[in-house]
């Protein structure tokens, strides 16, 4: 094995990778493994849910852009958009997070909204135009 195949971008590999080796010699480690392996649990069924409620949050942001099209407005709607950056901080700091991981987010969604609600206005209110599984 060559020092490149042991060396991670931020040093040796084992500063990086959990060693479930170590495990069976040191109860602490034991014991810091056992917690990760929950944690990474909690986190990867939290990703599920994140991405099932985001496709949830697209799929009503369509029908708005179907509405919007339908009636003629623009994509970008800005006292909404201001609306949602104060409720977001607010949310944020309730929960304890950085406010600007929820501006991260917020960012995410209205950008792709609008292009989803552009995209939508351009194929005559359908959004089927939407539909990339059909």
């Amino acid at each position: 094995m060559t020092d490149s195949d042991t060396d991670s971008e931020n040093g040796d590999w084992r500063s990086t990778t959990i060693d479930a080796a170590q495990a069976e010699h040191n109860p602490k480690v034991a014991a810091a493994v056992e917690r990760i392996t929950q944690l990474r649990q909690s986190i990867d069924n939290i990703d599920g849910a994140a991405i099932a409620l985001l496709a949830e949050r697209f799929k009503a942001t369509a029908q708005v852009g179907q509405l919007k099209a339908e009636a003629g407005f623009a994509p970008a709607d800005y006292q909404r958009e201001d609306y949602q950056i104060q409720r977001l901080h607010r949310i944020a700091e309730d929960a304890g997070l950085d406010p600007d991981i929820a501006e991260m987010y917020r960012e995410f969604v209205v950008t792709e909204t609008k292009k989803r609600h552009a995209r939508i206005a351009a194929a005559g209110g359908d959004p089927q135009v939407l539909d990339v599984f059909a």
